[in-house]
């Protein structure tokens, strides 16, 4: 179940107009509204909604169900190769006490 908060906030995650996005789904900008704007699972012609989920993964969202991660429905954006974005190695600090190993092997934690 898609929720139009979802949606939404989906939209917001990746920087995509409603316009855009109801191109891309080939729907109307008020049908998208309407879909943003439901309380609870979006309702409506079965096909729109599958539209515009399949744009919003296909832009790299991952939409999340309750109890799936958290209490509630939300949405994650995944990267391309799964390295870290926009990392300045220069930046990085690594610690002198973090380079060695104070356990024995095998010891965990």
């Amino acid at each position: 179940m898609l929720s139009g908060r979802q949606i939404s906030a989906a939209r917001a995650l990746i920087g995509m107009p409603q316009a855009t996005l109801a191109l891309a789904a080939n729907i109307s900008v008020p049908t998208l509204k309407r879909m943003e704007a439901s309380e609870g699972p979006v309702t409506g012609m079965r096909n729109h909604v599958v539209a515009v989920r399949a744009v919003l993964e296909t832009a790299g969202v991952t939409f999340l169900q309750a109890g799936s991660v958290a209490s509630g429905p939300g949405i994650s954006l995944r990267t391309g190769s799964g390295a870290a974005q926009d990392m300045d190695e220069n930046e990085v600090v690594q610690y002198h006490e973090n380079l060695e190993n104070d356990a024995p092997p095998g010891a965990g934690g």
